[in-house]
C-alpha cells in the first residue's frame, strides 16, 4: 500500500477550529480530495457537500441530491479521524458510482477497495469506530433477558403503536422501562 495521496492534517490547527473555520476545513478536504479523483476521471462532478446526516452513520454519498453528506456532531467529535478516512471513503463512492456511470458496483466491492487503495492509500475499512452516542442519543430503554437496548423515539413510537421487538441474542420480547438522560458534555 502507498502512502496517504491527501495530506496530513495538522491536528493542533485543527482542534483550534470553531464554527465556519471547522466547516471550512471539511469543504477544503473535499475539494482535495475531489481534485485527486479528477486525475483519474477529469470529467468527474464536483460534489456539493452537506453537514446534515443524523444518526450513526459518518458520511454518505447522496447520487440523488447530487452530493455527499456528513454527520456534523460526529465531524465535531472526531475531526482528523473524519478528515482522513470519511471524506476519501465518500469521495471514494462518489468516484466508482461516476466511473460505472452509476452502473453495477457493489457499494464496498472491489472498484471501492481499488480506489482507497491505489488513489487515497488507505486501507478499505467500511465501518468507521466513532462513538455515536451524541450523535444518535436512543433514550428510549427497551429491557430483555440479556441487556438494555435503546430505541430512538420513531422505533420507540412504533412499538407504542403495537410493533414487537426482540433482542437478536436472547430472543425475547422487548420490554419498555424509561426513558434515559443525557448530560450534555461541554
Amino acid at each position: 500500500m502507498m502512502a496517504p495521496a491527501l495530506s496530513d492534517p495538522d491536528t493542533a490547527r485543527l482542534d483550534a477550529l470553531e464554527g465556519e473555520a471547522l466547516h471550512r476545513a471539511l469543504l477544503d478536504r473535499v475539494e482535495a480530495a475531489w481534485q485527486l479523483c479528477r486525475e483519474v476521471h477529469p470529467a468527474l462532478p464536483r460534489p456539493a457537500v452537506w453537514l446534515d446526516l443524523r444518526g450513526k452513520s459518518a458520511g454518505q454519498a447522496h447520487f440523488g441530491r447530487g452530493g455527499l453528506r456528513f454527520n456534523p456532531v460526529l465531524y465535531e467529535e472526531n475531526r482528523r479521524a473524519f478528515l482522513v478516512e470519511v471524506v476519501p471513503h465518500e469521495m471514494a463512492h462518489w468516484l466508482v458510482h461516476h466511473l460505472e456511470d452509476g452502473g453495477r458496483a457493489r457499494p464496498h466491492g472491489r472498484e471501492w477497495q481499488t480506489v482507497m487503495r491505489r488513489l487515497f492509500g488507505l486501507p478499505p475499512s467500511t465501518t468507521h469506530r466513532f462513538d455515536t452516542g451524541r450523535a444518535s442519543p436512543a433514550p428510549f430503554r427497551y429491557r430483555c433477558a440479556c441487556r438494555e437496548h435503546g430505541f430512538t423515539a420513531r422505533r420507540h413510537a412504533l412499538a407504542r403503536r403495537g410493533s414487537r421487538y426482540r433482542c437478536r441474542h436472547c430472543a425475547q420480547t422487548l420490554v419498555y422501562c424509561g426513558r434515559q438522560v443525557f448530560e450534555k458534555t461541554v
